[in-house]
């Protein structure tokens, strides 16, 4: 499909691909992955021909498709309606319906043989193109992606960046080309929008090629993981889970070959130094040290997860309530976000607040830390509670002259330089970046600033909304770390599971204009919602002919009693289901614990595809068997 063939490309002196090899196959669903810098934006640009390499070649056949979305459509600009603008990705049906209607137009006037024969033409070939459902399948993918009916017909110039970049998705999803090039692509989506999106991808019948901070939604879309590093694009066949196993593995293997030629290394040299002291041995040691120059060296294993090596500082420990929430009502003309609704923040809690855009979560937000009043009810905030709020907005506050590392001095004075740099260094300021003025900073680059000094504040209660936008996978571990060993409060809004899922012990939802709380992780919610919606959802009716005569409670209870037989009986298969997959589970990791195993990288990869398999098996069985036992303990 594309052919990458020792591809090189320079910056200055500097190589960002140095003779990289990748071959993409029809169907491949592909996270491509690597730390920011490497090179992964630049590659996607070079596939659709923006960017030349420096020497190499990227090969595909001349009727390929492509359809790439990246964050320079942002600038796209337009009057007409969002409908309108999705449905440019139609050109050549728009263009037959343009012809089709001038073409009638002369009828009305002109009958000829000609005219009805080419009108004919243009109608066979629209409706070859499916162009009688083009506008249903614009308004499909706009509502996939969070557009009501309404949006539809507003201007696309009237909606926010975020917004825009949603209808430029919009657009290249109906393209439908060959492969999908995707840069970012939940960036400006919330959860539901992003749930549609893993959905869509994964029956699209293309190739896509994804790349994305958003770990949970690697998973769940992607089934090959190529990484950009040093150079090189490395090639695993599996997700991002898989991935991060495989090249666990991989660096199992180059560690212990590091430390074997080492150790040969060291005996080598003590041998010729001591056949250097004898004058009938010179010419060995000579052999020898030659042998040593020419070996191909291993390389050590790079450390590529840093740790948090600074420590919170807050010099009050706040008291068991941290904010009380009141009869709390906010509206916005056109929307209800709260009625009378109540909550407390306990000391210790770390809140996930989640939901579509629009419901209400930013505003919730802003009303917990106080800055905004424009709702009735009361807020409490609890003895010794210290505030700190991170939104885009507070990019604001930064002070444009003032270098980054002088920022996060004047503002957290107790921490020392190297405290600092290394928080700015998680953030991915490294070296003489730290001595960059904030006004030379871009958006994304001063959102990070204004992370970093939210993490420095002398706060025992952490109020974020989206902090992991514009960080890369590194350094979303990175705040990951941080918040968990973290001793205050923290209420975060963000679009990313994965990191939901690894700081939050409590789940808060606005349903019915009231505060919800799931006393969970994000994935127990999940799990849990899913299951709700399941039960809500409407049963098929029954046959008329039994709804006409109500039967006797005896006979309903034989009814009853022959569900639980079923379901009893289900149950029993699956549990027998659910033993044999653990069997089969338990004989592949018998099969990964063979150091053998290691010594045959086919062997390894499809053992541990089909470990992955079965596991992901597994986990689906039980998620059934739970929901079965939870039916079966209702109906007794």
């Amino acid at each position: 499909m594309i052919a990458i063939n020792n591809l090189t490309f320079e910056i200055g002196a500097r190589k960002l691909y140095d003779e990289a090899n990748w071959h993409i196959k029809p169907g491949e669903k592909i996270g491509l992955i690597g730390a920011n810098g490497t090179g992964k934006t630049t590659l996607l640009r070079m596939i659709v021909g923006e960017y030349k390499p420096t020497s190499g070649t990227i090969s595909m056949a001349k009727d390929l498709t492509l359809g790439y979305l990246n964050q320079d459509l942002l600038s796209y600009a337009s009057d007409k309606n969002i409908l309108h603008v999705a449905m440019e990705a139609f050109e050549r049906q728009n263009q037959l319906h343009t012809e089709i209607e001038n073409l009638l137009k002369k009828l009305e006037t002109d009958y000829s043989e000609d005219l009805l024969h080419k009108l004919s033409d243009k109608q066979t070939e629209f409706e070859a193109l499916d162009g009688y459902n083009i506008e249903y399948k614009a308004h499909e993918i706009l509502a996939g992606l969070g557009f009501s009916e309404a949006d539809t017909h507003r201007k696309l110039s009237t909606f926010s960046g975020g917004w825009r970049m949603r209808v430029m998705l919009a657009k290249i999803l109906l393209q439908a080309p060959d492969i999908l090039l995707l840069d970012e692509p939940t960036n400006h989506l919330d959860l539901p929008s992003i749930q549609w999106l893993e959905q869509y991808l994964k029956d699209f019948e293309g190739a896509v090629i994804i790349v994305s901070h958003d770990r949970w939604f690697l998973d769940k879309v992607i089934n090959r993981t190529v990484e950009s590093r040093k150079g090189k694009l490395t090639v695993y066949a599996g997700n991002y889970s898989f991935y991060l196993e495989e090249k666990a593995l991989r660096e199992e293997i180059q560690r212990g070959e590091f430390k074997n030629q080492q150790s040969k290394i060291r005996q080598e040299e003590r041998l010729i130094e001591r056949f250097r002291a004898k004058a009938s041995k010179a010419k060995m040691a000579q052999s020898r040290i030659k042998m040593l120059d020419k070996m191909e060296r291993v390389d050590d294993v790079d450390d590529d997860n840093p740790t948090v090596n600074f420590t919170f500082r807050f010099s009050k420990q706040s008291g068991r309530h941290v904010v009380t929430l009141e009869d709390i009502t906010k509206k916005y003309p056109a929307i209800d976000i709260l009625d009378h609704a109540e909550a407390v923040i306990e000391k210790g809690d770390k809140i996930a607040l989640i939901g579509a855009n629009g419901r209400g979560k930013s505003t919730l937000l802003r009303i917990i830390a106080n800055a905004d009043k424009d709702y009735t009810g009361t807020v409490t905030t609890g003895h010794n509670v210290t505030t700190t709020f991170f939104a885009q907005h507070q990019l604001e506050s930064l002070h444009l002259e003032n270098e980054i590392l002088a920022e996060l001095q004047s503002f957290a004075p107790k921490h020392t330089d190297t405290e600092l740099r290394t928080i700015l260094g998680s953030f991915l300021f490294t070296g003489d970046d730290v001595f960059k003025k904030i006004k030379v900073l871009s958006g994304g680059e001063k959102s990070r600033v204004a992370l970093a000094k939210a993490l420095t504040a002398d706060a025992n209660f952490l109020v974020l909304d989206e902090p992991t936008n514009h960080l890369d996978i590194q350094s979303v571990n990175i705040l990951i770390q941080a918040i968990q060993q973290y001793e205050g409060t923290v209420v975060v809004v963000s679009h990313d599971r994965y990191f939901l899922d690894n700081v939050a012990n409590r789940i808060w939802y606005i349903e019915d204009q009231k505060i919800k709380i799931y006393p969970g992780t994000y994935a127990e919610y999940e799990e849990w919602n899913s299951k709700r919606k399941f039960e809500k959802a409407p049963t098929t009716p029954q046959p008329k002919k039994e709804e006409k005569k109500p039967e006797p409670v005896k006979q309903q209870g034989d009814d009853k009693n022959q569900q639980l037989k079923k379901l009893n009986q289900d149950l029993g298969k699956m549990e027998k289901q659910i033993a044999d997959l653990e069997s089969e589970v338990k004989k592949l990791e018998n099969h990964l614990a063979d150091d053998k195993i290691y010594s045959d990288q086919n062997r390894l990869k499809q053992t541990n595809t089909a470990y992955q398999q079965k596991k992901n098996e597994l986990s689906t069985v039980k998620e059934k068997w739970e929901a079965l036992a939870e039916q079966i303990l209702e109906l007794e």
